[in-house]
């Protein structure tokens, strides 16, 4: 009898043996899959990105060098959830993958300056004080970033609402949190930073200010054209560098469709001829008429960066325009300027 239990017992014993080394074998199989896909995958993915390398002819005119360039990197509609429509669960897998994307990128890439363009918040439109503040909050928490790097965002209609929607105090709390700076220069750069929800053309306050400072940018812009010979309307004060601007917004400007834009992530060929609603989908061709008229001094052709489409775009319209993908759907566009 003895003899019999004994081998029951190590039978037992080896049974219970085998399954704690199947648990921990399972255990450790979830903890790889859970690494690899929701930490470790997006080093994978973002790894192949790199800034591609823009040569310029060289002084002499017979060779090619490389050229001091700006490295920015450009998100759009991060439409963090809200207290109103946002599940908990919800929010916390959506910010889980956007945070994971940004950390990843800006560790990997090293950009030197990051632009959002708009839509930071789901709910900024109607949002109370603590709602805002606890959204900010999060924000901030996700979009964390070294102190030399810098993070420039322009408003979009579900921060501030549609022109209908938006005033005073919902503009002086989005650009409470963020730098108003309409005007932003770096490394032989200017990025003109344009609140395109305010270019509605109907002589509001909020609409007359905005123009205003696309007039006052312009003459900014013209002076730093004339280095050597400045007029005395120009100031006293350190003059822009004389480059091409960059226009950022959060409305494209406007085009009757997606017929004339192509690129890797655009519209399926049967969906490109489909009209867009103005003040809507894009600018109001006033307003867009507005912006270049403004600007009709410079002679540079122009390069323009706005958001508001879920396709990574570029249309050939009156000047070079892109058209950046939500981050909700993980794209990071990486760009040297």
């Amino acid at each position: 009898m003895a003899t019999i239990r004994l081998w029951f017992g190590r039978q037992n014993f080896c049974l219970l043996k085998k399954r704690s080394f199947l648990l921990l074998k399972l255990i450790a199989v979830v903890f790889a899959v859970l690494l690899f896909c929701e930490f470790l995958i997006y080093y994978v993915v973002i790894f192949r990105c790199n800034w591609p390398e823009v040569k310029t002819p060289a002084y002499d005119g017979k060779q090619e060098t490389l050229d001091p360039v700006l490295k920015a990197m450009f998100l759009a509609d991060t439409h963090l959830l809200g207290e109103v429509r946002g599940h908990w669960l919800d929010k916390l897998r959506r910010e889980w993958q956007m945070e994971r994307a940004f950390q990843t990128a800006l560790w990997l890439l090293q950009p030197e300056v990051i632009f959002i363009l708009g839509d930071i918040f789901d709910e900024g439109k109607w949002s109370s004080s603590q709602a805002w503040a606890d959204d900010v909050k999060r924000f901030q928490k996700m979009f964390r970033h070294p102190q030399h790097v810098q993070l420039k965002v322009v408003a979009g209609n579900h921060d501030i609402g549609f022109h209908y929607q938006m005033n005073t105090y919902k503009i002086k709390r989005f650009e409470k949190v963020f730098n108003p700076e309409r005007l932003f220069s770096w490394k032989g750069v200017n990025f003109v930073m344009v609140n395109s929800v305010a270019l509605e053309g109907d002589s509001c306050n909020i609409c007359s200010e905005a123009e205003a400072e696309l007039i006052e940018i312009s003459h900014k812009l013209n002076c730093s054209r004339e280095q050597e010979h400045r007029s005395s309307r120009c100031g006293d004060g350190p003059p822009l560098p004389a480059s091409a601007p960059v226009l950022v917004q959060h409305f494209p400007l406007y085009r009757r469709s997606d017929a004339n834009c192509s690129g890797e992530d655009a519209a399926p060929a049967d969906e490109r001829d489909i009209p867009f609603k103005e003040r809507y989908d894009v600018l109001s061709r006033e307003a867009s008429q507005k912006i270049i008229f403004d600007l009709r001094e410079l002679p540079w052709k122009r390069r323009l960066w706005l958001e508001h489409e879920p396709s990574l775009l570029r249309c050939f319209l009156l000047s070079r325009e892109w058209t950046v993908p939500a981050l909700l759907r993980l794209h990071l566009q990486i760009f040297q300027v």
